[in-house]
This record gives C-alpha cells, sequence and structure tokens, in this order.
C-alpha cells in the first residue's frame, strides 16, 4: 500500500505544470471532447508506465543493495532539480497524427511522456519498493488525477494552480525521499 500511496502521491505532484498536461490543456481546447482525450491519457500512460516499472523493476537485477541506494538517493535529489524547471510544450507536441481524439492523444501523450520527469519517477519507484503493480498503478492514477481535471476544466482552472508552490512541495518530496536513501533510512531500501 506504501508503494502505491507514494507513487500516486509524488505523480500527481510532479504532473501540475509538466508538459503533459501542458498537452492535456491543449488537446482539450483543440478537441473539446474529453472523455475521449482521458481514455487516450489514460492508456498512453498505463502503457509508459507499465514499461518504465518493468525498467525500474529490471534494475533491482543490476545492482546489489548498496549501489541500488546510491543510485537511487541521487536520482530522487535530481529529481528536486528537475521539479524546479518549469516545461513548456512544444506546438510539435501537440499535433500528432490525424488518428482521430483518442489516436491522437495516445501517440502524443505516449510520445511526451518518454523521458518526462513522471516517467523517470517512475523508474526509480519502481526500483526503490521492487514492486511493479502498486507503482504502475499508483503512477497512472496521480497521472489520472492531475491530467482529468485538466482536460474538463481547460484554461478556467491553468491560471489558477499555484505551480511554484506545487513544484516546490513535489521537489521537497523527491529531496527527502533522496536523502532517506542515502543515509540508508531503515525500510528505506529492503
Amino acid at each position: 500500500m506504501e508503494a502505491f500511496l507514494i507513487s500516486t502521491g509524488i505523480v500527481a505532484l510532479a504532473e501540475i505544470g509538466d508538459k503533459t498536461q501542458l498537452l492535456s490543456f491543449v488537446l482539450a481546447a483543440r478537441f473539446k471532447k474529453p472523455w475521449p482525450i482521458c481514455l487516450g491519457i489514460f492508456v498512453a500512460t498505463l502503457a509508459n508506465h507499465a514499461c518504465a516499472g518493468a525498467v525500474g523493476q529490471w534494475l533491482t537485477t543490476l545492482m546489489g543493495p548498496e549501489v541500488l541506494r546510491w543510485v537511487l538517493g541521487l536520482s530522487f535529489i535530481a529529481m528536486a532539480a528537475w521539479m524546479l524547471v518549469p516545461d513548456t510544450l512544444d506546438e510539435d507536441e501537440a499535433e500528432g497524427p490525424r488518428l482521430g481524439v483518442f489516436g491522437t492523444t495516445l501517440v502524443a501523450f505516449f510520445l511526451a511522456e518518454m523521458g518526462d520527469k513522471t516517467q523517470i519517477a517512475t523508474v526509480a519507484l519502481a526500483a526503490r519498493f521492487d514492486t511493479f503493480l502498486p507503482v504502475v498503478v499508483g503512477t497512472t492514477l496521480g497521472m489520472m488525477i492531475a491530467n482529468v481535471p485538466a482536460v474538463l476544466v481547460g484554461d478556467r482552472l491553468a491560471h489558477k494552480i499555484p505551480v511554484r508552490l506545487v513544484h516546490g512541495l513535489a521537489a521537497a518530496v523527491f529531496a527527502v525521499l533522496g536523502i532517506l536513501a542515502l543515509v540508508g533510512a531503515d525500510g528505506w531500501l529492503a
């Protein structure tokens, strides 16, 4: 349950103001069909985070506990710093192929998520907790918590969210997780 809750919370926070959330706003404004967009986001995120979770699990087989502890600790601290860098969305990322609303959302969102903060966080969380399903379900839920409202209320919500504050909170959470890993806090890395 811990892996699920932490994964959900950290990704929901990390996604606020992220380029994939910006893409959600753009898709909602462009197509004005929220349910196919939400379904496309869900399927793309599930596929992307399942791959990321598998990589995280695989990393635990390659590294011993001490090396993994340092890699994860430094990765989480790097994620904390990355959270403080604002994202932008290139117009090309919003274009996507002509596959209908669902298909365009699926492809655009999957590609935009490649190498994104939340995908890297999913890899690190899966490696940290050494559990696939709770992390992937949690990170996917976190993405949906942040992106479904973006699709449903669009620009009306975008200007009211204190993005810098939310990014600061997410950065603090990542930093704490990194420090806990580096100091070898009990229970942090079993």
